[in-house]
């Protein structure tokens, strides 16, 4: 099969687009799916220089959302057929013809969606419902801050976040950005190059924001931090802006507010059937027109490693997909 492979930890420039890659075959509790397209993530600009949590052993395709069509059942998997369409996680190994996932992290894709769009929703919305709803518990009427507004996850956060009830203030970079946020449901926005972050807040929610969305990180958490209520939750989410951001704990203990991980990936791992439930939300959001995932651009295979720069470079907005069936 095709595949573009990471054969040296490196910058994506580095990555090399070969037609001799083996097809992995299913073991227990796996399916194997011939990829129709491939979400682009932050963490996929992560795992090619070893740097994240997963490190996959050399040489390996980056890539760990996807869709397409499974093609093979491993031993003891029920509830899937050949030629099921579905989305599914699988950290790497998607940016190539084929791929095998647990079964357990593999959804259907209802009637109806496009295969781009189930590509390109499972992890940043997927993160971002989770964030939300089981770590946050937003509520309606309440106030979120969403930092880094128009990428992936910020950008899903906005669009669930209006969905589920709240007041939505989306923060960015750019107006251009910050449009965007606009169009897909933020309340008020504000740019962060331009005007000081927590004066713009304050302005905005005199009395604290209710959560905070942080997916940046670096010289932004402090400023955000300090807008929150009473009794408000931070979800740490990550951190593209850089540097791993160091909060003086005087500011949560006098707020009676929560510094909230969220590591996405492994509430899947454990909680599978909870992710199943919360995929049918998002599905639903999605059929009823809640919710309108942004897709900026589309590559070809031989192109993932543009699209990771493009990524690093802060030039995407909303999702990016790579189409494992264009080689050129």
């Amino acid at each position: 099969m095709t595949a573009l492979l990471c054969e040296e930890h490196g910058p994506p420039e580095a990555l090399k687009l070969r037609s001799d890659a083996p097809v992995p075959q299913p073991g227990p509790g796996e399916v194997l799916i011939k990829i129709h397209a491939a979400g682009l993530n932050f963490p996929d600009s992560l795992i090619i220089f070893d740097k994240y949590q997963f490190k996959p052993a050399l040489p390996f395709a980056p890539g760990g959302e996807l869709s397409g069509t499974v093609t093979a059942l491993g031993e003891g998997v029920t509830g899937f057929a050949l030629g099921d369409t579905v989305s599914a996680l699988t950290n790497w190994g998607a940016f190539a013809e084929y791929v095998v996932a647990k079964a357990a992290s593999t959804t259907p894709i209802p009637d109806g969606v496009d295969l781009d769009v189930a590509a390109a929703i499972t992890l940043a919305h997927g993160t971002s419902h989770h964030a939300l709803k089981q770590r946050a518990n937003l509520q309606p009427g309440e106030t979120l801050l969403v930092l880094g507004a128009s990428g992936g996850v910020g950008l899903a956060a906005v669009e669930i976040g209006k969905a589920m009830g709240a007041r939505v203030i989306a923060a960015a970079s750019t107006e251009e950005k910050l449009a965007i946020a606009k169009a897909h449901g933020a309340d008020e926005t504000i740019n962060y190059t331009t005007a000081d972050l927590k004066t713009a807040v304050k302005a905005l929610a005199p009395k604290g924001v209710d959560v905070i969305y942080d997916p940046v990180g670096d010289k932004l958490a402090d400023p955000a931090f300090r807008t929150i209520g009473w009794g408000g939750r931070y979800l740490v989410i990550g951190f593209a802006g850089g540097e791993i951001p160091k909060l003086p704990l005087n500011l949560p203990l006098i707020k009676g507010a929560s510094i909230v991980g969220v590591f996405w990936g492994d509430f899947v791992a454990r909680t599978p059937d909870l992710h199943q439930q919360n995929m049918a939300e998002l599905y639903a959001m999605l059929a009823e027109g809640r919710i309108k995932p942004l897709i900026s651009a589309r590559y070809p295979l031989a192109q993932g490693g543009e699209a990771i720069r493009a990524m690093m470079d802060r030039q995407v907005t909303g999702k990016v997909i790579v189409k494992a069936g264009e080689t050129a």
